[in-house]
């Protein structure tokens, strides 16, 4: 009798994990994700659960979730290595020519071309360009797509390019050509060959565009935790009881401190959440703007850029069928991984998406990177400030090469320095001041074997910019004076060379393939500086190698009479500018003076001396976001004042229209006025203090 029970029971245990086996099994896939084929393309994962799902809801409930029908990638089997010829672009890297409309040009191909025109990556002549870009515009008079261009070849080495979804009916078949087009499906996206845009508004700025809006990075009680996208294009808000509201909107109560209007494009609230419909996807850059994470609800568009941005550093790609575990998850996250979150959307924003030209540049930056390899832009440089547009791939690949990356890297920057010095007013040689330079311990160089070799001075003839390599420059004299230069020079501890030949003003900010160090010292022949006062700025840039230091500085204003900017040299309490003729700063802000800067804006400071300071002060500020240093100095300038404001803000006379017009030509060129004002100065320890002298490090600093 005992057997027969334990058999019984024995059978009745087996059954039971049998069954809880089975039944298991259909629920452990709903986490499972499909598993892709090797070679196909990465889209967002399809879940294997539409069947279980079905049998608990009612009929019609979930028909967006069955699976819909596959459709074929376009242009075929078409990849980057098949549809792409890229032995054209190996010369002079990624060119780019774009068709001119056939008929009156719209607003969207006018707005392109002002993009790429006076880029560095712009051509005018069809047969050197690497890439041909044919802009998908409606044409008002026909209402069709551009036609077909003579060049096509089957669209080898074509970029179509679409800023708004589906603007006119294509009457051409795409063949091998690439498409950057908005917020694409993930069915027909084809990853590595296609890029994916943001859903544009057609009042988007064509440059600069609006800053972020984020002015609190952490949830404030007040504010409410979670904004849910609209279909008539507004936000409604939702306080601690958010479960009230379901996804589509509807909410039956909102104990939230707001809600918003259709008008109101952007949220305020910690959490976005946004449908995963392809409509929705104009939401995306409100939310990013607003500093209010993105929640996708199961999208099925791809995020714009996803080839290079790592989005899970700023948005939540989340299922929809899973409310309150998300819901639970947002309320319960940290406060740092909020923070972290919040901060990255506002990066995104300013570096790839508040302009047109931003989102155009960045589209032909990821094909550039294409064609030199995926080492061009490491992932850090697309996503660490200030973004792969302003780190250029042809000045390095490393990031420990440039200035803004160094706390990440635990680097520090070479501790010696070149001097530039320029010559261009006639007057004296800057004998002292080359030897107030040569005299400096981060000056010298100790690779010669014989101490004959370290005074010697190299004479340069020449008119060309370019300097052989082998030549390892640290006193670099750019002669561009009228007269010719004396026939001796100081003999100094250190290799000096002279370059003669007349040049442009904004010359003196070529790459010189010659300067091997990080730092640049920057002069004009009549600064005045002692050896103390280099060596004490070379330090304080050492610990700040991404911005600008200097002696003298500038300040720009609002000025309400003129209705535009003006800036003076009037002493202060304030400060937005350091001049160029004292001023230490990274040898890559000449890469990007020359290479990213509009040829209009260097072209501007060519006709008035006084602007080369300004547009090279505007590009360290639009770059780094930060204001320069200021640094004590023991003599003043002879160039302490610009002819624009000679008595401040008060009564002056009329400037040159060239000088007046320069900073509000720069600040249209840029999209926005990027100077930070600033009232810090950094000095020395013990700084006029009353201690003994023998104390100090920086002595001669306090003499008069």
């Amino acid at each position: 009798m005992q057997s027969w029970r334990r058999k019984a029971l024995l059978l009745a245990l087996s059954a039971s994990w049998l069954l809880v086996l089975l039944g298991a099994f259909p629920l452990l896939r709903l986490a499972v994700p499909t598993r892709p084929r090797a070679g196909a393309s990465q889209g967002w994962p399809r879940w294997l659960d539409a069947e279980l799902l079905q049998s608990f809801s009612q009929p019609g409930e979930l028909l967006e979730d069955a699976p819909e029908p596959p459709q074929g990638p376009r242009g075929g089997s078409c990849d980057w290595g098949a549809c792409f010829d890229a032995s054209k672009c190996r010369g002079g890297g990624l060119k780019v020519f774009v068709y001119s409309a056939a008929g009156p040009v719209s607003e969207t191909h006018r707005r392109i071309l002002a993009s790429i025109e006076g880029s560095r990556y712009h051509t005018s002549n069809a047969a050197e360009a690497c890439l041909l870009l044919l802009p998908l515009t409606r044409d008002s008079s026909a209402g069709e797509c551009s036609p077909v261009p003579p060049q096509w070849n089957g669209g080898r080495n074509h970029l179509v390019l679409s800023l708004h979804p589906a603007p006119c009916p294509r009457t051409f078949q795409l063949g091998q050509a690439m498409v950057a087009e908005a917020s694409p499906t993930v069915d027909t996206f084809r990853h590595g060959f296609d890029v994916a845009l943001p859903l544009l508004p057609e009042a988007h700025a064509l440059r600069g565009g609006a800053p972020g809006q984020l002015r609190q990075h952490s949830p404030h009680p007040r504010v409410a935790l979670l904004a849910l996208a609209e279909e008539r294009g507004g936000w409604h808000t939702a306080g601690t009881n958010f479960s009230a509201c379901p996804w589509d909107g509807r909410c039956e109560q909102d104990h939230g401190p707001e809600q918003t209007h259709p008008g109101a494009t952007l949220p305020n609230a910690t959490f976005c959440l946004i449908p995963g419909h392809r409509p929705d996807a104009s939401h995306f850059l409100q939310a990013l703007q607003a500093g209010c994470i993105p929640v996708l609800l199961s999208p099925r568009w791809e995020l714009p850029f996803s080839e290079v941005i790592d989005w899970t550093k700023a948005a939540i790609v989340t299922d929809k069928r899973l409310p309150l575990q998300v819901l639970a998850a947002l309320q319960q996250m940290p406060l740092t991984r909020v923070l972290a979150l919040r901060q990255q959307t506002q990066f995104l924003w300013d570096a790839y998406f508040s302009s047109v030209e931003k989102v155009i540049h960045t589209t032909l930056e990821i094909i550039q990177d294409r064609i030199f390899g995926a080492s061009a832009h490491p992932s850090l440089l697309w996503n660490s400030p200030p973004g792969a547009l302003l780190a250029l791939s042809t000045f390095s690949t490393s990031p420990s090469d440039f200035p803004f990356y160094h706390v990440q890297q635990g680097s520090r920057p070479v501790g010696r320095f070149s001097a530039l010095i320029w010559v261009g007013a006639p007057g004296k040689p800057p004998l002292k001041l080359i030897q107030a330079v040569a005299g400096s311990q981060h000056c010298a160089q100790h690779s010669f074997s014989e101490p004959q070799a370290l005074g010697s001075m190299l004479r340069m003839q020449r008119k060309s910019r370019k300097i052989p390599p082998q030549i390892q420059i640290q006193i670099l004299v750019l002669w561009s004076s009228e007269k010719p230069p004396p026939p001796r020079w100081p003999e100094t501890a250190v290799p000096l060379t002279v370059s003669e030949g007349h040049r442009k003003v904004s010359d003196r900010f070529f790459p010189y393939n010659a300067i091997s160090t990080d730092a640049i010292l920057s002069l004009d022949a009549h600064s005045s500086l002692s050896t103390s006062e280099v060596d004490f700025a070379f330090v304080v840039w050492q610990s700040f190698p991404e911005r600008m230091v200097g002696f003298l500085t500038w300040n720009h204003f609002w000025d309400e009479a003129l209705g535009g900017w003006g800036y003076t040299a009037e002493r202060a309490n304030e400060f937005s500018m350091v001049l160029t003729s004292a001023a230490f700063y990274h040898r890559y802000y000449h890469t990007l003076f020359t290479h990213s800067l509009p040829e209009a804006l260097r072209a501007l400071a060519d006709e008035a001396p006084t602007c080369v300071d300004v547009l090279m002060n505007f590009l360290v500020a639009a770059v780094t976001k930060l204001p320069p240093i200021k640094v004590p100095y023991r003599k003043q300038h002879q160039e302490a004042r610009p002819p624009l404001a000679p008595e401040g803000r008060g009564p002056r006379p009329e400037p040159q229209p060239p000088v007046r017009n320069c900073i509000n030509q720069m600040a249209a060129g840029f999209g926005h006025m990027p100077l930070v004002s600033s009232r810090l100065r950094l000095d020395p320890v013990l700084f006029k203090d009353s201690v003994s002298v023998l104390r100090k490090k920086y002595r001669s600093l306090e003499k008069p």
